[in-house]
């Protein structure tokens, strides 16, 4: 396959994590509220998930050859990572977005607020471009006329269910403006829309400059890891805040529960 058609793979798959995005949308059409408990047990669930393909996956695929040379270009690729979303935040601080905000914006508030949003979904994208270095090689599983690396349909799935709570997260102020359901289904995925596009980038640039791959895979982590740190937890114990115990039970079994659901898939890719 040419490069053109290995691109344009590679953005579908961004794509299809930016959808399930949109899943976390679909309680609202069935129930008219989630509860606290189960929202904090999601985003413990997605930090699970992501700490478990980061580690299972991007950091073990970077390490995997056992060339010392990997190891520390992967660790700095986590250092890098994990600065670049640090300096992004700082440089965003005071225009921080509500998904409130989504439905009074004009034109170019929404390309202001898809520009904040970039700083969070970015690196999940870049995550899917590198798990895909290898497209075309031999060692992956035919699908649709390609050899997709098992990586990368890891790092997919990965993402896509670590998205959902994401999309919940969106749709939950939406909601309490009565917004209507499809039109949070369409928030919550615009909101991942940088994804295929970081994809898309990461995957050509570890494509033309293979010696940057394990930095790639460090940068992708590491980023992923940060979030999870400092926006995911926390996320999920200022909801839990009213719950017994603060809501640390159910983080702590959500994450166990995303580690447990990637564990197999680390292990058949492996």
């Amino acid at each position: 396959m040419g490069l053109l058609a290995n691109l344009v793979l590679v953005f579908i798959a961004g794509l299809v994590t930016a959808l399930a995005t949109g899943v976390g949308a679909i309680p609202f059409f069935l129930v008219d509220d989630v509860s606290d408990r189960w929202n904090v047990t999601l985003w413990g669930l997605a930090s699970g998930i992501m700490v478990a393909a980061s580690v299972f996956g991007l950091i073990f695929e970077g390490v995997s050859n056992g060339n010392g040379g990997s190891v520390w270009g992967v660790a700095l690729g986590m250092l890098v990572g994990v600065a670049l979303v640090i300096v992004s935040h700082r440089v965003i601080s005071g225009t921080e977005v509500n998904p409130r905000q989504y439905e009074e914006a004009d034109y170019k508030k929404l390309v202001l607020i898809l520009g904040i949003l970039t700083v969070h979904s970015f690196p999940e994208g870049v995550a899917i471009g590198v798990s895909f270095a290898e497209l075309g090689f031999e060692g992956g599983i035919g699908l649709l006329g390609f050899t997709v690396p098992l990586l990368a349909i890891f790092m997919t799935i990965a993402i896509s269910i670590h998205n959902v709570p994401e999309g919940l997260a969106i749709s939950i102020p939406l909601r309490a403006m009565n917004v209507g359901k499809w039109r949070m289904v369409w928030w919550a995925v615009f909101s991942s829309l940088p994804q295929p596009i970081g994809a898309v980038i990461a995957f050509y640039f570890v494509r033309i400059a293979r010696q940057f791959l394990p930095i790639g895979f460090g940068f992708a982590a590491g980023a992923m890891i940060y979030l999870v740190a400092s926006e995911f937890v926390p996320e999920a114990l200022e909801i839990g805040e009213g719950l017994p115990s603060r809501g640390y039970p159910e983080l702590v079994a959500g994450v166990v529960l995303g580690v447990v659901l990637m564990v197999p898939l680390a292990l058949i890719q492996v």
